[in-house]
C-alpha cells in the first residue's frame, strides 16, 4: 500500500526563487537562507519519494478573484510553471500522479470534504519555490507532484481545525491506495510576514518559534487557534501557516501511531522582509 513517510514544511517566498534563478544564492544576504536547506537536500536524496502531495496557496495566477476554491486538488498529468508577471520561472514542468489524485479525491470527498478538482492549471512560486529549495535546479523534478491549493488569500479562509482534519482524511486516502508508493506531504507558506499597510514588514520571531514547538508537540491543540491570532501575531500573510496543519494532520501519530522524528528545524530572518521557517518530520 502507499504510505506517507514524512512531512516537510517550508516558506515559499518568491524572492528566494528569484535569488536562485538569478544566481544570487551565494551572496552574503542569501547564504544563510539556502544553508538551512542543505540537510534537506541530502535527506531527500536518501528518501527518494515517489510522490509529493504539496499543499500551497495560489497567488491569483491559476485562480483569479472571480473564482476562489477553498481546497483545489490538481488531478492533471502535468502542470506548467506560471508567468507571474516577469515570465515563468526557469524550472521543470511539474508532473502529477492522476491515479493517486483521483483516488484521494474519491476518498476525501466521501469523507465529507468538498474539493474542487482541477484537471488543468498553472502552478506559481507557492509550489515551485519549495521544490527548488529541496531539489535545487535539476533538469526534471525527480518525483511526481500532486498540487493542493488552499485559499488563504480571500476571506473567509478555512480554519486551522478544518485543515488539520483534511490532513487526516488525506492520510487515510493515501494509505488505502493499492500501490507501493513512498509519499511525502508538504505544507508551505508563512511564516510571519505582512506585505502591506501600517504593519508591513512585521516579523515575530518568538511567536513563529512557539508555533513550531506546538506544531511538533501538540498539533491538535494548535489547530484550535483562531484566525485572529495568526493575523495579530504573524501578520496578514501569516494566515498561510494553517496550510502546515494539513501536512501535520497527515502524520501517523495523529492517528495513534508513534511520534514523528524531527529531522530538521530551521528558522531565519529576514528573507525579503519575511521570516523563513523549515521543518522535516519523519514517520516512525
Amino acid at each position: 500500500m502507499a504510505r506517507i513517510t514524512a512531512s516537510v514544511y517550508t516558506s515559499h517566498v518568491p524572492a528566494i526563487g528569484a535569488a536562485l534563478d538569478l544566481g544570487k544564492s551565494g551572496e552574503d544576504y542569501w547564504k544563510p537562507v539556502f544553508a538551512g536547506y542543505d540537510f534537506g537536500k541530502e535527506w531527500i536524496k536518501e528518501q527518494k519519494p515517489d510522490v509529493i502531495f504539496l499543499v500551497y496557496n495560489d497567488h491569483a495566477t491559476a485562480f483569479s478573484l472571480d473564482l476562489i476554491p477553498t481546497f483545489a486538488l490538481g488531478t492533471g498529468a502535468s502542470f506548467t510553471p506560471a508567468d507571474e508577471g516577469w515570465g515563468p520561472r526557469p524550472v521543470p514542468m511539474v508532473h502529477g500522479h492522476p491515479e493517486l489524485a483521483a483516488h484521494i479525491a474519491q476518498s476525501v470527498i466521501q469523507d465529507d470534504f468538498d474539493l474542487t478538482l482541477v484537471n488543468k492549471m498553472e502552478v506559481d512560486h507557492g509550489l515551485t519555490v519549495p521544490l527548488s529549495l529541496m531539489f535545487g535546479q535539476p533538469e526534471a523534478w525527480p518525483c511526481k507532484v500532486i498540487p493542493f491549493a488552499v485559499n488563504v488569500v480571500q476571506y473567509p479562509v478555512p480554519s486551522g481545525r478544518r485543515c488539520f482534519q483534511i490532513g487526516q482524511a488525506i492520510r487515510k486516502a493515501v494509505e488505502s491506495f493499492d500501490e507501493d508508493l513512498n509519499v511525502q506531504i508538504w505544507g508551505t507558506g508563512g511564516m510571519s510576514h505582512q506585505l502591506q499597510g501600517p504593519r508591513a514588514g512585521l516579523i515575530n520571531r518568538e511567536w513563529d518559534n512557539r508555533f513550531l514547538d506546538r506544531l511538533i508537540a501538540d498539533p491538535a491543540d494548535l489547530s484550535t487557534m483562531p484566525h485572529i491570532d495568526y493575523v495579530r501575531e504573524a501578520g496578514s500573510e501569516g494566515i498561510e501557516l494553517v496550510m502546515w496543519l494539513i501536512a501535520r494532520g497527515a502524520m501517523a501519530d495523529v492517528a495513534g501511531g508513534a511520534q514523528p522524528t524531527v529531522k530538521q528545524r530551521f528558522y531565519h530572518v529576514p528573507a525579503s522582509n519575511t521570516a523563513v521557517g523549515h521543518l522535516i518530520l519523519e514517520n516512525n
